[in-house]
């Protein structure tokens, strides 16, 4: 099943997800009306602000068993199978925090919120475009990200292309004489280690 799989290093920072989100969680789905709206409609994405000013892009990981799920005291979190999707019902939620101290990543946020009713304060997460999938649609944040440091793709594919780039990564750094000596993964892999213990950076 398609999920939201995100890739912190392509993250620039430009926080355009966080407006498409905001924008595809209002009453009205456009930008320029959206920012007119009461309650004004927030985003469900969060990019935090790394060590060296880069980003980084925080959302739900909708986990499976949900902490949140299992702290909520009124049962207003729930999992829909069908989309693998973590969702707070807005009638049910009491405000009580559980959830958010629960989260350990931090993402929910509390709000008056256009999905709730009207004046009431509730907890508010991604729930992975669930509106927009519903009708054929890939989440909001991944649409617009132009830099793919949010793609929406199998977890076992995305595995699988990180552990090629590791792969990648480990043989540019062997030379190509090396190469030539061993062509097996395992010859390569020796050698990247014996050059490490060679400039000290080995065990």
């Amino acid at each position: 099943m398609k999920q939201v799989v995100i890739h912190p290093e392509r993250c620039v920072g430009c926080m355009q997800c966080m407006a498409s989100c905001a924008t595809a969680h209002s009453q009205t789905k456009s930008l320029f009306t959206a920012i007119l709206e009461t309650p004004l409609p927030r985003a469900r994405i969060h990019i935090g602000v790394g060590l060296y000013h880069e980003g980084f892009p925080n959302r739900c990981r909708h986990c499976d068993p949900a902490p949140c799920q299992a702290a909520c005291l009124p049962g207003a979190i729930s999992r829909d199978l069908e989309l693998d999707t973590v969702l707070i019902d807005p009638d049910r939620c009491i405000n009580c925090a559980s959830c958010a101290m629960a989260c350990p990543f931090g993402v929910i946020r509390y709000h008056q919120d256009c999905y709730a009713p009207p004046g009431k304060v509730i907890a508010v997460k991604c729930d992975n475009c669930f509106e927009r999938q519903m009708q054929g649609l890939i989440p909001a944040c991944v649409e617009v990200c132009k830099v793919n440091a949010l793609t929406f793709e199998e977890p076992s594919e995305a595995l699988k292309r990180k552990t090629d780039e590791v792969a990648r990564s480990i043989s540019s750094r062997v030379c190509p004489s090396d190469q030539a000596a061993g062509s097996s993964s395992f010859a390569l892999l020796n050698t990247y280690k014996r050059k490490e213990m060679e400039i000290g950076q080995g065990p």
